[in-house]
């Protein structure tokens, strides 16, 4: 009877054993990418360097301090900080926007809706970088075909220095991300599209709802789950945002810091700044980041889960 009980036993730990086997590539993988740096920032920015690596003195929050206190950093993080504010509400509304518009157009078009989906999902598979190094060319004052174009339509008033000039520069910023990045959401809605089923719709025509009424009252609830979802994509890629704004300003946020955002100050205090405690500042810095990312993520689900707890 012992022994049968011992067999039991072991056939019921022999799944969890088996689940740790597969488990554990893929936490070590994620433990030396992600959770070790994570971890040896937070340790760095609690220590004061001198000479790089050569260790001074355990300093507990002076480097948070330094940022919010001296200068340069008074004036250069609460404009990157706005910066990174202000391409996420334009992303938000426009990308979200036009992309739920382009979702649900595309779902009325039947089978030849996958060509448009590739289509829009294709600037997203470029990287960043050249994406960014390509609209440059695209917008040059001297020779780029977008002011070319408008001289030839007589509107040389609206060909002017579109990275050159710190009124368009965040803008075109903006515009730009929304082009290559719109078809994250083109897909995702697209997705949830495809889940509702039809009858919902049927019947609300049935008592007489109109295109609108079966969108607003029908469609959009049951897109909650999907909206809260690229909302908070979105706000953790407007955050985190370095390649596209680096490929348009450099090091330095050009013009006149329009296009600094917060990863291009820290790339900018880490690599650029040759000060003695650059690793311990820059750590700071990259924490912070961190920690108003995922408290805006843990925000924005909560939000959206009442949303979805109001619908239910």
């Amino acid at each position: 009877m012992a022994q049968t009980t011992k067999n039991a036993s072991s056939v019921q730990r022999a799944p969890a054993i088996v689940v740790a086997l597969f488990i554990l590539p893929a936490f070590a993988l994620f433990a030396a990418v992600l959770l070790y740096p994570m971890a040896s920032a937070l340790g760095y920015s609690l220590f004061e360097w001198r000479g790089g690596t050569n260790l001074v003195r355990f300093n507990w929050f002076d480097n948070f301090v330094v940022l919010f206190t001296e200068h340069p950093f008074v004036e250069q993080m609460p404009r990157a900080f706005l910066h990174n504010i202000a391409i996420f509400a334009g992303t938000l509304v426009l990308q979200n926007s036009a992309g739920l518009f382009l979702a649900v157009q595309l779902h009325r078009l039947g089978p030849v809706r996958r060509l448009f989906q590739v289509l829009y999902t294709t600037p997203y598979l470029v990287s960043p970088l050249v994406v960014g190094y390509l609209w440059t060319l695209l917008l040059s004052p001297t020779f780029g075909p977008v002011n070319a174009a408008l001289d030839a339509l007589g509107l040389d008033s609206l060909a002017v220095s579109w990275l050159g000039e710190p009124a368009t520069a965040l803008p075109v910023l903006i515009l730009v991300s929304v082009w290559q990045w719109i078809g994250f959401p083109v897909l995702l809605y697209g997705a949830a599209l495809g889940a509702i089923p039809p009858e919902l719709n049927d019947a609300a025509s049935v008592d007489g709802a109109g295109g609108w009424r079966r969108f607003r009252h029908v469609t959009l609830p049951l897109l909650t789950p999907v909206i809260g979802t690229v909302s908070i994509l979105t706000f953790i890629g407007a955050m985190e945002m370095f390649t596209l704004p680096y490929a348009f300003g450099g090091a330095t946020g050009s013009p006149a810091g329009a296009t600094d955002v917060l990863s291009v100050l820290f790339f900018r205090v880490s690599f650029q700044s040759g000060a003695s405690n650059a690793l311990g500042v820059s750590s700071a810095l990259a924490t912070l980041l961190f920690l108003f990312i995922l408290g805006g993520a843990l925000l924005g689900r909560r939000v959206i889960r009442a949303q979805e707890e109001k619908l239910s």
